[in-house]
C-alpha cells in the first residue's frame, strides 16, 4: 500500500492544524489594525510559524508557555532575526514581525495545538490555502498538483538515497517536498540533492519556504525559465550545470493551448518546437524546417524533462491525456518512444484537478513514468485507469481511491508477478503500440474482453468494413452560425438535443427555411437514419432515431449521421440497439480522445466492432423490440405536441 497513507491519528492532526489556522485567520482579520488583507496577514503568520518551529527545534518553546506577551514577542523577534541571517533570500534584512504582542501570544497558543514539526503534514501549504485559497494559480495553465498525484508519482518512481532530483516546473514545491519526505525516510537528505526551477517568483519563494520550514535547509530552487534554461541570474547557479545529469525528474508542467511558452531563437533548441509530418515512405514522423505555430508548453516540457536526465534516469510527469492520444500529438509520442522507455502510465479521473465545484480544471491527465534508455524487444508497459482518486468533482473527500491498489499492482508487476488484467493494472507490450497512442483507456482490455466473449454467439463486424461494403453510410453535420439561431421554426439539432434514442421535441435553437434549404441536400436526413454524438465530454456515443417527424432538421457538425443501406445482416432498429450495447459503449469510451478542449470519437468510429447476433430469430426479436419502443415514444411525443398546440386553437 502507499507509504504515505494517513493514519486516523494523522488525519486528526491535519484537521486540528487547519482548524487552528482558520481560527488564526479569523482572529487576525478582526483584531489587527491597518493590515486586514489576507496577503499581509499571511506574511506575518509565515514569519511567526518559522519562529515557532525554530523555538521547538531548540527545545525553547515549552518554557515560553507562561511568560508575558511582551517577553514572548521579544523572543519571537530575536528568533526571527536569527532566521533572516540563516535564510537571507527568504526574508528581507529590514523585515520585522509587525504583529502586536497580544496577537503573537494568541498565535503561539494556537501553534501549541499543532504538531508543528511533523513531516507528514504540509503546514506552509495549509497556511496559504487558509489565507488565499486552494487554487493560488488557476490561470495560465498552472494548478497546484494534488497531493494524491504527487504521492503516487513518488511511489512509482521510488527515489533512491543517491538520486539527484529536479523539478523544472516546481511551482510551490509539491514534488520536492514529497521527495524530501521520502529521503527522510531513507535516512536523510543533503542540500544539493533537490533542485527546482519555476518562472513564477512568488511560487519559487513558496517552495523555498516549504522546504526551509520542514527541513531547516535552503535548497537550490530558482526563479528562471526552464525551457530557456536560463534567465534571472540562473547562469551562475549550480543547477544550470546539471543539465543531462539528473537521475530523477519530477514535473507537472503548465498546460494549455493558448500559452506562449517559447518564441524567437529559443525555439531552435527544441525538436518539438518544429512542425512534424508523417513520411509515406517510412511511416514515421519527420521534423520539418519550419516552426510549429505556438507548440503547447506541455509538449515542450516533455523534451526539456528528457534532456535533464542522464542515461538510465527516470521521469515522473503529469501530462494531459491528449498528448498521448490526440492525432495532432502523435509525433510527440514518437519522440517519447525514440528517447525513453515507458514504464508506467496511469489514467486519472477528470476530478483530479478540481479544487471546488467550479474551481480547477476537469482536464483528464495521466501520470507517466519513463526511463531514459532504449527499450528491449519484449518490453511491457504497465497501464491502469483510475476511476477514483479520493475526492469527487467538487473536491470533496470520498472513501473511494483506486491509487493504492494500482500502486500495489505496479509493484507486483515490477517484481515479476503475473498480472490479472483489470483497470487496476494491465500489461501492454510495447510492440502492440499502434498509431503512437499511449493513453491507458485506449489499451484497456475490458472493452476487447466484452467483444471476445461474444465470438461464439455473434459475428463481429468492424464499421470500416461495413462502410467499405456499402452496408453503412456515415457523414457529419454542419454549423449554421449563431446569427441563424431563433430565426425560424426548423430544429437545429445539437448534441444536447439527443437523448434516449430521441431527438428532443423542443430543441434549444430553431432556424429559418432559408438556412434549412442551404444544408438540406447535403445533409439528406431521412426517416430511419441514426444520429450519434461525435464530440462532447459526456455525450459521445448517445444515439437518436430519426422519425417521420424529424426529417426536416439541420444537425450539428459534432454529430454523425449513420444510415443502414439495404442488406441481409441487420436493419436500423437492430443497429440502434447494438450501438447502445455495453460492448460498443465500452469501445467508444476507450477510443475517445481530447481534441482542443472537448472530447471526441473522431474517425476512430471506423475502428469500432459491432457484435451482431448469429441467430436470425434473435435479430428479429431485438429489432421488433426497438421498433416498438421508437413507435411508442414518437406517438407519445407527437400526442403531447398536439395537446400543447390545441390549448391555443379556437
Amino acid at each position: 500500500m502507499l507509504q504515505q497513507i494517513e493514519t486516523p491519528h494523522q488525519i486528526q492532526l491535519f484537521a486540528s492544524a487547519k482548524t487552528s489556522l482558520r481560527a488564526i485567520r479569523n482572529y487576525l482579520a478582526g483584531q489587527v489594525l491597518g493590515s486586514t488583507r489576507d496577503e499581509a496577514l499571511l506574511e506575518e503568520v509565515v514569519k511567526c510559524v518559522f519562529c515557532r518551529v525554530a523555538l521547538e527545534r531548540k527545545g525553547e518553546a515549552s518554557r515560553l508557555i507562561n511568560v508575558g506577551s511582551e517577553l514572548l514577542a521579544s523572543q519571537y523577534q530575536q528568533t526571527f532575526n536569527e532566521i533572516k541571517q540563516k535564510f537571507p533570500t527568504l526574508f528581507n534584512a529590514d523585515e520585522k514581525i509587525r504583529l502586536e504582542a497580544i496577537h503573537l501570544a494568541y498565535l503561539d497558543r494556537e501553534f501549541a495545538q499543532i504538531d508543528i514539526l511533523s513531516n507528514t503534514q504540509d503546514l506552509i501549504g495549509d497556511i496559504y490555502e487558509t489565507f488565499i485559497g486552494t487554487a493560488l494559480r488557476g490561470q495560465e495553465g498552472q494548478f497546484f498538483t494534488p497531493k494524491v498525484a504527487v504521492r503516487t508519482l513518488i511511489e512509482l518512481t521510488n527515489p533512491q538515497a543517491d538520486d539527484l532530483i529536479c523539478d523544472p516546473a516546481c511551482g510551490s514545491g509539491s514534488f520536492l517536498i514529497e521527495a524530501a519526505r521520502h529521503f527522510a525516510g531513507l535516512g536523510g537528505i543533503s542540500s544539493d540533492q533537490l533542485h527546482g526551477v519555476d518562472k513564477d517568483r512568488y511560487l519559487v519563494r513558496l517552495a523555498q519556504l516549504h522546504l526551509a520550514l520542514q527541513y531547516d535547509i535552503l535548497f537550490p530552487i530558482h526563479c528562471a525559465d526552464s525551457l530557456v534554461w536560463g534567465g534571472n541570474g540562473f547562469e551562475t547557479t549550480s543547477t544550470k550545470k546539471l543539465l543531462g545529469q539528473f537521475s530523477l525528474v519530477l514535473a507537472n508542467p503548465p498546460f494549455g493551448s493558448k500559452i506562449v511558452a517559447l518564441s524567437g531563437k529559443a525555439r531552435s533548441n527544441f525538436d518539438l518546437a518544429y512542425k512534424w509530418r508523417i513520411s509515406k515512405k517510412t511511416g514515421r514522423y519527420e521534423k520539418q524546417s519550419d516552426f510549429a505555430n505556438n507548440p503547447p508548453p506541455q509538449v515542450l516540457f516533455v523534451e526539456r524533462c528528457i534532456s535533464l536526465l542522464k542515461e538510465g534516469g527516470r521521469l515522473g510527469i503529469v501530462l494531459p491525456e491528449s498528448v498521448l492520444s490526440n492525432p495532432n500529438h502523435r509525433h510527440v509520442v514518437q519522440y517519447i518512444l525514440d528517447h525513453t522507455t515507458p514504464i508506467a502510465i496511469i489514467g486519472m479521473p477528470e476530478s483530479l484537478f478540481k479544487t471546488s465545484g467550479k474551481g480547477g480544471t476537469h482536464t483528464k491527465v495521466c501520470l507517466i513514468v519513463l526511463e531514459k534508455r532504449r527499450a528491449t524487444h519484449d518490453h511491457q508497459i504497465f497501464m491502469a485507469e483510475a476511476k477514483w482518486c479520493g475526492h469527487d468533482s467538487r473536491a470533496k473527500g470520498i472513501a473511494k481511491d483506486d491509487l493504492p491498489t494500482i500502486i500495489d499492482k505496479f509493484r507486483d508487476f515490477r517484481a515479476g508477478q503475473a498480472l490479472i488484467p483489470s483497470r487496476f493494472g494491465y500489461a501492454v507490450p510495447l510492440k502492440n503500440i499502434k498509431n503512437n497512442i499511449l493513453a491507458p483507456r485506449f489499451h484497456d482490455p475490458s472493452a476487447a474482453n466484452l467483444i471476445n466473449n461474444l465470438c461464439g454467439t455473434h459475428t463481429l463486424y468492424k464499421i470500416s468494413d461495413l462502410v467499405a461494403d456499402g452496408i453503412l453510410s456515415l457523414s457529419t453535420g454542419d454549423e449554421v452560425g449563431k446569427l441563424a439561431y431563433g430565426s425560424g421554426t426548423i430544429p437545429f439539432v445539437r448534441t444536447s438535443d439527443i437523448s434516449g434514442w430521441e431527438i428532443k421535441v423542443d430543441p434549444k435553437h430553431l432556424v429559418d427555411r432559408e438556412t434549412y434549404l442551404k444544408f438540406a441536400r447535403k445533409q439528406d436526413v431521412r426517416e430511419g437514419d441514426i444520429l450519434m454524438v461525435r464530440d462532447g465530454t459526456y455525450l459521445i456515443g448517445t444515439c437518436a432515431f430519426v422519425s417521420q417527424y424529424d426529417t426536416e432538421i439541420v444537425y450539428q457538425s459534432h454529430i454523425y449521421k449513420i444510415r443502414v443501406n439495404p442488406n441481409n445482416l441487420f436493419d436500423n432498429y437492430l443497429l440502434l440497439a447494438v450501438l447502445s450495447s455495453q460492448p460498443v459503449v465500452a469501445q467508444i469510451k476507450s477510443m475517445s480522445f481530447t481534441q482542443d478542449i472537448i472530447d471526441t470519437l473522431g474517425d476512430r468510429i471506423y475502428g469500432i466492432i459491432l457484435p451482431i447476433p448469429n441467430s436470425l430469430e434473435r435479430r428479429k426479436e431485438i429489432s421488433n423490440m426497438v421498433k416498438k419502443v421508437i413507435e411508442d415514444r414518437v406517438e407519445a411525443r407527437e400526442l403531447a405536441r398536439k395537446a400543447r398546440l390545441a390549448v391555443t386553437e379556437p
